[in-house]
Order: structure tokens, then sequence, then C-alpha cells
């Protein structure tokens, strides 16, 4: 069983050509397609970006996540989600799930994340890959109780989950575009 403090449940992902995607606001586009670090991109626009762990252990992912994943059932994964910050403003959610097997190739960088953003130490591994993303849109109901306590959310979110390979070895990173990303 997965426990996030994300979700209630697991979300439902389109296709990024998904018909949807030509509805959404350009700057929201831009977001869903950034192909570099979105941790730089977030400091390019807000200087100061700061991390809050919600949850960081090894559990069993998503049953999508499995299958993107390759993974046999019941595997458990490092999962950690965190929402990222600046000035105590919430913009971005993210859960990351990464199997043992990338872990061990990444020689303990990832483990030992604490607050510092994931895009400091994947986007300087020399040997990553990117993949296809996917995206989402969560509508308010589906988010935990967690996350309503922490920032009322009351309309659809948008967010794109990525696969990424680091010497051949995947992970998945799942991200959401709060709405204070674009007040500014």
């Amino acid at each position: 069983m997965s426990h996030s403090r994300l979700f209630q449940r697991e979300p439902h992902w389109l296709h990024t050509n998904h018909a949807a995607r030509k509805t959404l606001s350009l700057e929201l586009q831009s977001w869903l397609r950034e192909s570099e670090s979105l941790t730089q991109r977030l400091r390019n626009q807000w200087q100061t970006i700061t991390v809050q762990v919600l949850i960081e252990c090894q559990q069993s992912p998503f049953l999508t996540e499995q299958c993107v994943l390759k993974l046999p059932k019941h595997r458990y994964t490092l999962v950690r989600e965190v929402i990222l910050l600046s000035n105590q403003q919430p913009l971005i959610l993210a859960r990351t799930v990464i199997p043992s097997a990338t872990l061990k190739i990444a020689q303990g960088n990832l483990t030992r994340l604490g607050t510092r953003p994931l895009g400091e130490i994947l986007f300087s591994a020399p040997s990553l890959e990117r993949k296809p993303l996917e995206i989402a849109r969560i509508e308010p109901h589906l988010w935990t109780t967690t996350v309503q306590q922490i920032l009322p959310i009351t309309t659809p979110l948008w967010g794109r989950r990525t696969k990424y390979s680091i010497a051949g070895q995947p992970m998945l990173v799942s991200e959401f575009f709060l709405p204070s990303l674009f007040e500014k």
C-alpha cells in the first residue's frame, strides 16, 4: 500500500500531446515543458528556494509508478514528497520515486538530500537522461488534508511527471505547479 502526504489517490496521467494541454496558459505550458532544472529556473525568478520535506521513506510506489519504472509489485523504493518555497511562499509540490538500483548508482547522493532540492544533484549527473513526460490535472478534493492544511487548494492544479535515468537506472519526478508560481 502506498502512502502519500500529497494525494488521496494516485493521479491520472495523460500523454503530453493530449488535447487538454493546448487549452492551458502559455506560462503554465512553459513550466510543463521546461527541459532544464526547475530548481534553477525557480532561483532565476525567485532567488531563494527552500525545501520542506513532507515525507522521505522506503515504501511501495503507486501502481503506475511501478509500471513506468518496471518494478515488481510491492518493491520498496525511496519516496520523497516536498514543497518548494520562496520566502515561505509555496510554489511547487513534488514527488520523487527512486528505486534502490538508482540509489546505488548515485552513490548515496540521492539518499542524503535533506532540505536540498533534488535538481541540484540530478542535473549535475553526467549520465542523466530524460524520457518523455506526462501531465495530470489534480482536482482540489484529491489533495490530502496535510496539503490542504499547509496551503488550501481551491482550484485544479496541473503537474508533470518525468522519467529520468542515471547511468541507465530510472527514477520518476512529479511536479505540481501552485497558483503562487504565476503571481510574480
